[in-house]
């Protein structure tokens, strides 16, 4: 009876340590999953941050050298004719200061020796202006692999799991973690790389805006239906 009573206390002491020991290595798993998803929301930020600066340098190059820029520089330069001699008939009426005309055009002189300066060196301040796109969308990309090595750990095993599933469904499982757009953004990589195809709706996200990407996006989600040739296979 007392062999038989010690054997029973080990297997229960055996027990409780088991269930401890998962207990344990469960809690272990939940904290890793919620540090690799705040590492997540933080790489997403800085993905977003990046593309905003790379529209932001791209459309600067666009409008001050792109196929129309001359025209543009032009008019910029008629427009500073007109603020400059706005400027200055206002000073001479305030401190009551009479300008003489080749005074004007002293003035309007400097502008245009300045213009063509500016204009001869167009080519140089087009070069480094691209670098900084360059800089900026090299930034984006490596955030960019940064959050798919992350997103590879913790959402597309399971989407692979679940397809064929559409962006939409996508969305609504992993929204507290990701935008639409990021979503898209990740899967496409996804597709790229051959173990993702998608149907006929095709939406080139990347070179929207980022705060209308979602909604240029909302509309196709539930169309874009994904479909995992890992499973396939």
């Amino acid at each position: 009876m007392l062999k038989a009573s010690r054997t029973n206390r080990l297997d229960i002491d055996m027990l409780d340590n088991s269930a401890n020991d998962v207990e344990n290595s469960s809690s272990d798993i939940d904290l890793q999953k919620a540090s690799f998803c705040e590492q997540l929301k933080q790489r997403e930020q800085q993905w977003w941050e990046a593309r905003q600066s790379l529209i932001a340098l791209e459309e600067r190059w666009m409008f001050w050298f792109g196929d129309n820029s001359l025209i543009m520089w032009l008019l910029w330069q008629l427009v500073s004719y007109f603020v400059v001699a706005i400027v200055l008939m206002l000073l001479s009426s305030l401190l009551n200061v009479e300008l003489y005309l080749w005074m004007y055009m002293a003035v309007f002189g400097v502008q245009t020796l300045l213009f063509v300066v500016m204009l001869s060196s167009k080519g140089r301040l087009a070069n480094r202006l691209q670098n900084n796109i360059d800089s900026a969308d090299l930034v984006r990309e490596q955030a960019l692999n940064e959050m798919y090595i992350l997103a590879s750990d913790i959402i597309l095993p399971a989407i692979h799991a679940s397809a064929p599933i559409s962006l939409q469904t996508i969305y609504e499982r992993y929204k507290s973690h990701l935008k639409l757009a990021s979503l898209q953004r990740l899967l496409q990589k996804e597709v790229e790389a051959g173990r993702l195809i998608l149907g006929e709706y095709q939406i080139e996200a990347e070179i929207l805006p980022p705060e209308i990407a979602d909604e240029e996006l909302s509309p196709y989600a539930d169309k874009m239906i994904y479909k995992s040739l890992i499973a396939i296979s």
